[in-house]
């Protein structure tokens, strides 16, 4: 199984849009088996996928829970091959709860939780909050790869230098197998003035920069409102066929590294 964290320190630059959209795309097209973690107490991935719930166990219960029952708090979906671990605000209390507990490590739970069940799916995908806390550290932990989504304004490239070291550090320090995979340039429309950001962000920010560019679409709002993935919601607008475009260019770098 491997892992990918889609994160970023900015809110508003499609991070779950893009959660979602490359595990159904992933699932559907090419047919991988895939647990998404939901990994922000919004719960937003969750409640996409019609599994957002205070019923039964969560992402906060594998957070401070070592003999939690992951059987328990894995949900399937109306697809088939997609499994989630949701999300709700028990997650606040449960990073400050972490914080708190030195009986055992802080930032490698997750990814012990994980591990229970590396052999059931292709992919695993995280969607982080926008924010570096003890359950986003989990995730880097946790993860092989992370991927920047990046929508192109004014204050695109806020903490971007900060969350690519917390990236380095994480490597050195708990997970050198992780490396960042890209940055995903979002709600493109082609202006003068995002074409201008592109620039700058691919000479100085020195991270690979996807060839990708997801479309601005009202498509994508209308999916929200109706819980549904892009490519099943609108499969002709211009985001979900970006979203296919973006995961075939992952596959491709991934079978070229």
């Amino acid at each position: 199984m491997k892992t990918i964290s889609i994160i970023n320190l900015k809110g508003g630059v499609a991070k779950t849009l893009t959660t979602i959209s490359m595990a159904h795309i992933l699932s559907e097209r090419h047919g991988k088996r895939v647990l998404v973690v939901d990994n922000d107490k919004q719960g937003n991935t969750s409640k996409t996928f019609g599994v957002h719930s205070y019923e039964r166990g969560s992402v906060a219960e594998l957070m401070l829970d070592r003999n939690a029952d992951l059987a328990d708090i894995i949900c399937h979906t109306r697809y088939q091959r997609i499994d989630v671990i949701p999300a709700n605000m028990k997650l606040l209390t449960a990073n400050m709860q972490v914080m708190m507990d030195s009986s055992r490590p802080q930032q490698t739970r997750l990814r012990a939780a994980l591990r229970k069940v590396q052999d059931q799916y292709d992919y695993c995908l995280i969607d982080n909050a926008p924010d570096i806390n003890i359950s986003t550290i989990n995730a880097l932990v946790a993860s092989n790869e992370a991927i920047i989504p990046v929508k192109i304004d004014r204050y695109a490239f806020d903490g971007l230098q900060e969350l690519k070291d917390q990236i380095a550090i994480t490597r050195e320090e708990l997970n050198p197998a992780l490396r960042l995979a890209g940055c995903l340039i979002t709600c493109f429309q082609h202006v003068e003035g995002e074409r201008q950001g592109e620039e700058w962000l691919r000479a100085n920010m020195d991270c690979p920069v996807y060839k990708t560019h997801i479309r601005y679409s009202g498509k994508v709002v209308e999916s929200s409102f109706e819980a549904t993935p892009i490519l099943e919601y609108s499969r002709r607008s211009g985001a979900a066929h970006d979203y296919c475009d973006f995961v075939a260019e992952y596959l491709d770098d991934e079978r070229g590294c």
